[in-house]
């Protein structure tokens, strides 16, 4: 594995995780989901999280999959964005009260939409550093 590319493309997309996460879940569906609390370790924790998730793409990426494009990596990130948000919404429908089937539709369509990007991301900075 090209630890040099899986680190940037990892990091990169982490951010583009962070960004998108807030212009969606922030900014264009604020009302429909509960916003964290205010304080630096949430959203250290939140950054966090986004910098897992683009590593653990950029790890499929350059490991096994050796994806290098927008075009493919949108594609690859489209896939594991529906499987992520299926996974996590099937378990808060069984063990939050507040959840509902239709918030629970529009998080994975958000989860597929900001897969791809990421995806994208993480598939390009892996091919420019060839």
């Amino acid at each position: 594995m090209k630890t040099k590319n899986f680190l940037a493309a990892g990091v990169v997309g982490g951010i583009v995780d962070f960004l998108l996460g807030w212009l969606f879940y922030g900014i264009l569906f604020k009302d429909a989901f509960p916003q964290p609390e205010e304080n630096s370790s949430t959203m250290i924790f939140i950054f966090l999280g986004c910098i897992t998730f683009g590593l653990f793409v950029s790890y499929i990426y350059t490991q096994w999959a050796q994806i290098s494009t927008f075009v493919t990596g949108a594609k690859g990130g489209a896939v594991i964005g529906i499987f992520i948000g299926l996974f996590m919404n099937f378990f808060n429908l069984a063990m939050t009260a507040e959840a509902t089937y239709e918030l629970a539709a529009l998080d994975v369509g958000i989860s597929v939409v900001m897969g791809a990007i990421i995806g994208g991301v993480v598939g390009l900075v892996n091919g420019k550093m060839g």
